[in-house]
């Protein structure tokens, strides 16, 4: 049995059931409306637009009509009827769809209990509009069935927009490929659609653009942006026999690589599918509401035919009346209530959440957060900050560490290496004046020569330095060695063809991220350290965070595949990511939690979003979902116990005692305790705006 990932029901994987592949896998679904969902998600919103804003515009009036009667009772029930059918049979079809469907797999859900609810008080009400000598009395509930259809169907509709923009995460990973590729062929130039690179074609990457497909370099040499695909927060540098991944960004120098990975096998299409997979993989979390509505529906049903049955063959009160102890027992149980309880804590945790920079996307991930046991947080931008800084300045010689900055950062001013640029931050940060060089010249991966006055200025790496003719003392390369140890980035600078010293450079802590991680583990959850960084770097974050396991040098694929051994631990985890290259960790993982500053295909692909981009701001997530949903089923509770607790009573418990004649009260019960039950879940649900994060 196959699931429908749109509402979650069991569908059989036959030939003629309705299905529909994508990335290579066949879907299958119950209805042609959630198939319609599937493929069209947007035609569908929009849709579900259009029925929400008529729903809303119908009930209004209902409601008034129904409680403020300024109409004689005979008009205002034909006007509330034209009113409320379209509501029911046009809007509402949905639900009817949903039962055939439910019924046709010997199954009950939501929609069972909503349609017979709703019908049997439409049903009703239309009874006494058009024949009320029928029934003894004149109450309508066009009211209580047109409530209930619009509440769900902005439920729909909110559901349906995550939906959506999980589907977009695709298509902006999708706009990572380039478009054209300058293919060599015979010494030759041409320019061609990324389409028609073939393996082992020669391409030209010029500074500046996005390498077009997957290869390894074969002439010149440049440092390259694959913060996109890797998360390395520092451009890497490339020479000569290293590979480059398409999608990914040249920098600074012109290099020629051969293809060894195209279409569909290269390292980008990968993540595209890994991310269609993991989303499409994941399994509805069953509601609450449907689990309690399996047995509460049959049971119900059960409870009004046994009553009207038993009235009628053995206790004589007439077919009327028979029929009355039927519609009371469905009517009582109708869940107004129910219909609001999870909406009304949902509403008011969202909002709180809102006010604390967090935006959680569907009751789904509420669910989730509160049961969360291991948080992996990727470490570029996440609990880095991903901009690298300035850490560290020795210098040697007897210069001043200021003199060696101030001819650093004139020697870098021009350059655009992220390197360069944290030199020159730094600089202009203490106030350090920076003229402009005499000239200037970069050596793609390796460093930068520059003019200045009578100074011949050198920055660059060891290999760099060396090659210029300088020899690197023993003190010098100790001190190196000791930054590298301690995860930093050190540049070694030669004034005068002398050494002067090293400025070294780290991407630094996140605010707050230490306190969060300490946070984390006093609730008992454990903080799983993953990077497209070398162990060394990523170890010495970690020991400086607390972080006691780190899964490092992995690449997408490899992160996706971490979260699936960590799950198959039966442990429940979330990711925390912020780049394109985070999207199948987040989309795999039971729970997705990304920053508002991150990329767009993270946050879509994950179910919560910091906006404030402080990791505090997970432990305040956790928190608030464990107050919602356990508000949401105590509303769900309240709605149950209120309207069950009626059952009884219009079930006939009270005939004996007064006769046939009490149904003649009981519809003004059954509006009293869907009242009472609605006024209860909405107060209870207010509470949550009394949370604090600590």
């Amino acid at each position: 049995m196959a699931r429908d990932p749109i509402c979650g029901m069991f569908v059989e994987e036959k030939d003629q059931s309705l299905n529909y592949e994508t990335e290579g896998t066949k879907h299958y679904f119950c209805c042609k409306s959630c198939l319609d969902e599937f493929t069209a998600p947007e035609k569908e919103l929009k849709k579900l637009k259009r029925y929400v804003v008529l729903g809303i515009a119908l009930t209004i009036p209902i409601v008034l009509l129904t409680y403020i009667p300024v109409l004689p009772h005979q008009i205002n029930g034909y006007i509330l009827f034209t009113l409320a059918t379209p509501v029911q049979f046009w809007l509402g079809w949905r639900f009817y769809q949903g039962t055939f469907d439910a019924f046709k797999h010997k199954m009950t859900n939501m929609d069972v209990l909503i349609a017979i609810g709703t019908s049997t008080a439409w049903g009703y009400s239309t009874v006494v509009t058009f024949a009320h000598n029928v029934l003894p009395f004149g109450d309508l509930y066009f009211e209580t069935s047109s409530i209930i259809i619009t509440l769900l169907l902005i439920g729909r509709l909110l559901e349906s927009r995550t939906k959506t923009r999980a589907s977009k995460a695709v298509k902006k990973l999708l706009d990572l490929k380039p478009t054209i590729a300058h293919i060599i062929t015979d010494g030759k130039e041409t320019d061609e659609p990324v389409e028609h690179v073939q393996l082992n074609n020669i391409i030209l990457v010029r500074p500046g653009e996005k390498i077009p497909v997957d290869g390894i370099i074969l002439d010149g040499s440049s440092s390259v942006d694959q913060s996109a695909i890797t998360g390395e927060g520092m451009p890497v540098e490339k020479e000569p026999g290293d590979e480059v991944i398409g999608g990914t960004i040249n920098k600074e120098g012109a290099f020629k690589f051969k293809t060894t990975k195209i279409g569909d096998e290269s390292v980008l299409s990968q993540i595209v599918k890994l991310v269609e997979e993991a989303k499409s993989s994941k399994v509805p979390i069953q509601k609450l509401a449907d689990r309690i509505s399996s047995y509460f529906v049959p049971a119900i049903v059960i409870i009004g035919l046994i009553s009207a049955l038993g009235w009628f063959f053995f206790g004589g009160i007439g077919l009327t009346f028979s029929l009355l102890a039927f519609v009371s027992v469905v009517i009582i149980s109708c869940p107004c209530a129910l219909g609001i309880a999870t909406p009304a804590a949902l509403m008011v945790g969202a909002g709180k959440a809102a006010e604390n920079g967090i935006l959680i996307k569907g009751g789904e991930n509420l669910e989730i957060a509160r049961k969360v046991q291991v948080l992996v947080l990727d470490k570029t931008g996440t609990l880095t900050k991903g901009i690298p800084s300035v850490t560290d300045v020795f210098s040697v010689n007897g210069i001043d560490d200021n003199e060696i900055l101030r001819l650093a950062a004139i020697s870098e001013k021009n350059s655009e290496h992220p390197l360069a640029q944290a030199i020159v931050r730094h600089a202009k940060k203490l106030g350090i004046p920076i003229s402009e060089p005499h000239s200037f010249k970069v050596f793609a991966g390796s460093g930068v020569f520059s003019q200045y006055g009578d100074h011949q200025i050198l920055i660059g790496n060891r290999k760099f330095i060396i090659g210029n003719g300088i020899t690197i003392d023993e003190t010098l390369g100790k001190k190196m060695e000791e930054f590298e140890g301690d995860g930093k980035t050190p540049v070694i600078i030669s004034i005068d063809k002398k050494l002067s010293g090293i400025i070294a450079m780290m991407d630094t802590i996140s605010d707050h991220a230490q306190e969060a991680i300490q946070r984390l583990k006093k609730i008992g959850i454990q903080v799983v350290m993953l990077t497209g960084d070398n162990k060394r770097t990523a170890n010495t974050t970690a020991n400086k965070l607390g972080i006691d396991r780190v899964i490092a040098e992995v690449l997408p694929q490899e992160k996706e595949n971490a979260i699936r051994k960590i799950k198959k631990e039966d442990k429940i985890v979330a990711m925390v990511g912020d780049g394109i290259n985070d999207a199948p960790a987040l989309a795999a993982a039971d729970l997705g939690i990304s920053f508002g500053s991150g990329t767009d295909i993270a946050k879509e692909t994950g179910g919560i979003i910091l906006v404030k981009d402080d990791l505090r701001d997970v432990v305040t997530a956790m928190e608030l979902s464990k107050k919602t949903v356990s508000k949401i089923k105590q509303n769900l509770f309240l709605s149950f116990v209120y309207n069950s607790a009626l059952i009884p009573v219009a079930a006939g418990a009270l005939v004996p005692i007064f006769g046939p004649h009490v149904y003649m009260i009981l519809p003004f019960l059954a509006a009293g305790a869907m009242a009472t039950s609605s006024v209860t879940v909405i107060s209870n649900s207010l509470l949550l705006n009394r949370y604090k994060p600590m």
